[in-house]
């Protein structure tokens, strides 16, 4: 008994997920869009690059290592004889070796930063800044996606949604030619008023067959931008945006601007890193002939030189001016555009909000002319029923009816998808 009941949890179990994977909403479609997307690999390679070139200029501070070497052959040295030969010093002319015309010299030669001004500090920061930006930029490609997605997701709601109705309706048709057979066997009503209502249905029926080959199409689409196989049976969430929000503007792409904008600071910074004065210190580690700088040993040996120095560039003929001045320009230019985007940005939301306007007014009439034209269709199917008029004209007032209702779920969910484009183009989440 136990082993039945595990069975049947199972069972009831693995139907809910079924169940719940038969759901989809539009921020599910959103996610995972943007992880099969191939833009979305592009985020971690740009943060590889940033930390290979974050290592590198850390690396900086190490000490720099260069191997030297070199031959050198003098035509004309000092000839030590002749300055010190007319000292009154008996036969110190033998005792003085003429200096050697070659010098042979390998080395190893250490060089350490020991302050550099906010140089490695600076160029740093402007790295992080260009990482900040490309992952920004990679943000706004992906967010482009929506677009896509809206496009799809609203258009298979709208294609269920009117499956639901055709089927509705073609039932009632079907009906109604039942009931009227047997009335045209007895020869009470015409055999065409059968046939004008069989042209009706087969009409329905068309319009199912395109509304399935339509779907399929879309669901086809609609799999390759999520990733994710969907199958006909799942049922897309309509979703609810209760209020529009202010027009508050969080685009990617204006956060895109800032970055810009926090990046030439970065560069001012490096620029002015440029003025300021450096510190090193030197090593040399050699073995030649002579060695070092003993002239007077004319023989291989080691030596080694130590030292300090520092540079300071104290006038550069206004090139750092200039380059500020570039950079004080090109500002101008991100934040003439940035405000050229942010206009255009609320003239879209200008005309979606009319749009969502219009169309909450059209759902409010909407809803009147339905139960107008149900009680309409009702009046003329009783008149029909008592011959006083012509299946015709039945069918007239039923197709009206029809595309009230059609009319109705396409402003329902045209306003639906108005408010989530509203939402998008501020740069809000669906909450």
């Amino acid at each position: 008994m136990q082993r039945l009941y595990l069975l049947l949890f199972i069972v009831l179990t693995g139907s809910r997920t079924v169940e719940a994977q038969k759901i989809m909403t539009l921020q599910e479609c959103y996610e995972r869009a943007y992880a099969s997307a191939p833009l979305s690999a592009e985020k971690a390679v740009y943060d590889n690059i940033w930390q290979i070139r974050n290592r590198n200029l850390l690396k900086s501070w190490l000490p720099v290592l260069d191997a030297n070497g070199s031959f050198i052959y003098n035509s004309s040295v000092v000839d030590m004889a002749d300055a010190i030969g007319s000292l009154p010093v008996p036969g110190i002319d033998g005792l003085i070796k003429p200096l050697p015309h070659e010098q042979y010299r390998i080395t190893l030669d250490i060089n350490q930063m020991i302050y550099d001004g906010g140089a490695i500090k600076s160029a740093r920061a402007l790295e992080k800044m260009d990482l900040l930006i490309n992952q920004k930029e990679n943000e706004s490609d992906l967010y482009k996606l929506r677009t896509q997605v809206n496009s799809h997701y609203f258009s298979l709601m709208l294609l269920d949604r009117q499956k639901e109705l055709l089927q509705n309706y073609l039932e009632l048709i079907s009906r109604k030619i039942t009931s009227l057979n047997s009335a045209a066997e007895s020869g009470m009503i015409l055999k065409s008023d059968i046939d004008i209502l069989t042209s009706e249905k087969l009409k329905l029926e068309q319009q199912l067959s395109e509304n399935g080959i339509r779907k399929e199409s879309l669901l086809r689409i609609l799999s390759a931008l999520t990733g994710t196989e969907i199958d006909v049976s799942v049922q897309f969430v309509l979703p609810q945006v209760k209020e529009i929000p202010a027009a508050e503007l969080t685009r990617p792409e204006l956060g895109i601007f800032d970055l810009r904008r926090e990046q030439l600071d970065a560069s001012l910074r490096l620029i002015h890193s440029e003025r300021m004065p450096r510190a090193f210190g030197f090593a040399t580690l050699g073995y030649g002939n002579p060695p070092g700088s003993n002239f007077f040993r004319d023989e291989f040996a080691p030596y080694y030189i130590l030292g300090a120095g520092f540079k300071w560039n104290i006038f550069d003929w206004n090139k750092v001016k200039n380059e500020k001045q570039i950079v004080s320009l090109r500002q101008n230019l991100i934040d003439a555009r940035k405000n050229d985007m942010t206009d255009n940005l609320k003239r879209l939301l200008d005309a979606k909000s009319s749009e969502i306007s219009s169309l909450e007014s059209l759902l409010r009439t909407d809803t009147e002319l339905i139960e107008i034209r149900k009680r309409i269709t009702a009046a003329a199917g009783s008149q029909y029923d008592n011959g006083t008029i012509t299946v015709t004209e039945y069918m007239n007032e039923f197709n009206s009816e029809k595309e009230a209702v059609i009319n109705y779920e396409i402003h329902r969910i045209n306003l639906a998808m108005a408010r989530i484009e509203y939402l998008n183009i501020c740069g809000k989440e669906i909450e």
